[in-house]
């Protein structure tokens, strides 16, 4: 019955992390590539740039996204998945499958 209830309660946080919205349409766009915000807001244009900075910092908080500053002129900012973030995407890919398929 422990065993039960700790997987419960792994699958809840995931589901209060993945739960918010924009969550997974910011993994899916930084899947096949690192990304500055810009880019990423451009692929989701209905999301403000206030609530992306915050799904951004609280992907990184959960080591799902990762954070790289490039000291080019001028400075930029890149955001690309971890492994952890990684392997979340391949799991949004069989959803998206299910919503081509379905909705």
């Amino acid at each position: 019955m422990d065993t039960e209830n700790k997987l419960c309660n792994k699958v809840e946080e995931c589901y209060h992390i993945m739960g918010k919205k924009w969550m997974g349409l910011i993994v899916h766009t930084l899947m096949e590539e690192p990304k500055r915000f810009s880019e990423i807001h451009a692929f989701i244009p209905d999301l403000s740039k206030r609530v992306l900075n915050e799904r951004m910092k609280e992907l990184e908080d959960n080591g799902i996204v990762l954070r790289n500053v490039i000291a080019d002129r001028p400075v930029r900012t890149e955001y690309s998945l971890t492994k952890k973030g990684t392997e979340l995407g391949r799991s949004l890919k069989a959803l998206e499958a299910w919503a081509d398929k379905w909705l």
